[in-house]
């Protein structure tokens, strides 16, 4: 871990870059999806059936998991998130500067966590989800670009620690 402060080290800004890029993105994205594709559940074509914009809002976690009401699983979920953040930050912090790959997994991860926390706060409707992918059907579950981020995030990681391991 280097004695740098966070932002003062040379890999704030892949983090942090990362970090924030994700939660503009999402969250333009989503407004944007909000005012176009309303109302909620109406496919739009994108590349034929294969790939659709379809709103969808959903107020509990991943795979619409929920635990109750709507507004206890938004409670919950939230403070899951805010935990998640705060992992995320801090292994950011006892990452070493040339971990360039783990760098920038934590920051794709950390800004999709905060994109949906966002969502949220911001909506008692839920996290507003608009890609819709499958042929027919077989689809797969609606989502939006942070849950695309934290995958990524959360690949690249867990890529960066096979390798570790081997090494």
């Amino acid at each position: 871990m280097s004695g740098l402060p966070a932002a003062g080290r040379p890999s704030a800004r892949l983090f942090w870059g990362a970090a924030i890029v994700v939660v503009l993105l999402d969250y333009v994205t989503k407004r944007l999806a909000e005012r176009f594709l309303f109302p909620p559940h109406v496919p739009h074509e994108i590349v034929g059936d294969v790939v659709r914009f379809t709103l969808a809002y959903n107020p509990g976690a991943a795979f619409s998991m929920s635990l109750g009401p709507p507004a206890v699983s938004r409670i919950i979920f939230g403070a899951f998130a805010v935990i998640a953040l705060v992992v995320l930050w801090k292994l950011y912090r006892e990452s070493r500067n040339t971990e360039r790959m783990k760098v920038l997994g934590l920051g794709l991860a950390w800004g999709g966590a905060a994109g949906n926390l966002i969502d949220r706060v911001r909506s008692p409707l839920g996290v507003v989800d608009f890609i819709d992918i499958g042929v027919g059907s077989t689809r797969f579950w609606t989502f939006n670009v942070a849950d695309s981020a934290v995958t990524v995030g959360a690949v690249t990681l867990g890529l960066v620690l096979l390798q570790e391991d081997r090494e």
